[in-house]
């Protein structure tokens, strides 16, 4: 799977947005740890979960 998200890119977990705006940290993989506003660092596997990147209209 080639990820589309680079360190400093903004998503969400489309299953969790009560999780808030999320900062990609750092990919690993298929690992991405993510700081979200609402919970904090969390390490996502992207082989389960589909994070939702938020572009600039």
């Amino acid at each position: 799977m080639i990820l589309d998200f680079e360190p400093g890119d903004r998503v969400v977990n489309p299953r969790r947005k009560d999780w808030g705006i999320g900062q990609v940290q750092s990919i690993i993989r298929d690992k991405v740890t993510v700081n979200f506003e609402n919970i904090g660092k969390i390490v996502i596997n992207t082989n389960n979960i589909q994070l939702e990147k938020i572009t600039s209209e």
